[in-house]
C-alpha cells in the first residue's frame, strides 16, 4: 500500500492502533500513543511526513507481547538471521516481527515506515529520516522517567542526525553503566552518524 496517496490511511492507521490495543498491556499501549504523537511532533519540526510518523508509532511496539517463540516465527519471515542478541533475548525481534506484521496483516509496503518499525530497537546504519525519528521518539517520548524539562530543552536546538546521536549516547552509556551488552547495530549506527555528520559532541 502506498500510504501517501492511499484514501484508506486513517482506516489502516485505526486498524493498526485497534490490533496493538487488544494485542498489549494498557501501559504497552499508552507508550505506543505517546511514541506516535512525540513522531508526530518530531516530523513536523524536520519537515517529514507526520502522517507516516505517526502511523509507524502507534503500530512499532505491536508485537512486544508475543511469546518468544512466536516472535522468532514471524521474525524470520522477514529474510533476515536471528542475531546472537536476538537469540539470547527473543523480546527484541518485536519491532522486526511488527514490521512483518504490518506487510502481511496491514498491508503496509512503503519501506520506511517498514525499515522505521523493524530498526526501532538497535537503529541501523543508513536508516532514513523516518526510522531516525521512530527511534528517538520511542527514547524521548514523555513518559520516560529521566525525559525532564532540562534533558528536553537541552536536545532541543540539535538538527536531526544531532539528536539522533545524542539520544544514542545516552541509551548506550546507560547499558553500558549496567554491564549491559551494547547491540552491534547500535554501535554502528552511531559510528555512520559520526561519519557523516560535522557536527561537535
Amino acid at each position: 500500500m502506498d500510504i501517501n496517496n492511499s484514501p484508506d490511511y486513517v482506516a489502516v492507521t485505526e486498524k493498526i492502533r485497534q490490533y496493538t490495543l487488544a494485542a498489549v498491556k494498557r501501559s504497552r499501549y499508552e507508550h505506543s500513543m505517546r511514541v506516535a504523537e512525540t513522531a508526530q511532533i518530531l516530523c513536523r519540526k524536520y519537515g517529514i511526513d507526520e502522517k507516516r510518523g505517526y502511523l509507524a508509532g502507534v503500530g512499532h511496539d505491536m508485537c512486544k507481547d508475543m511469546s518468544d517463540i512466536l516472535l522468532v516465527s514471524i521474525a524470520l519471515r522477514d529474510g533476515h538471521s536471528i542475531t546472537p542478541l536476538e537469540r539470547k533475548k527473543p523480546a527484541l525481534l518485536h519491532g522486526r516481527a511488527a514490521a512483518v506484521k504490518m506487510t502481511e496483516d496491514f498491508g503496509i509496503k512503503d519501506p520506511e515506515i517498514l525499515q522505521a518499525v523493524a530498526d526501532h530497537t538497535f537503529g541501523a546504519p543508513d536508516m532514513c529520516d523516518l526510522a531516525k525519528i521512530i527511534y528517538v521518539a520511542d527514547k524521548i517520548e514523555p513518559g520516560r522517567e529521566y525525559v525532564t524539562k532540562a534533558y528536553m530543552e537541552k536536545l532541543a536546538g540539535l538538527q536531526l542526525d544531532g539528536l539522533v546521536a545524542a539520544v544514542l549516547r545516552d541509551g548506550i552509556s546507560y547499558l553500558e553503566k549496567k554491564g549491559c551488552m551494547v547491540a552491534p547495530e547500535s554501535e554502528l549506527f552511531l559510528e555512520s552518524l559520526e561519519k557523516n555528520n560535522a557536527y561537535a559532541r
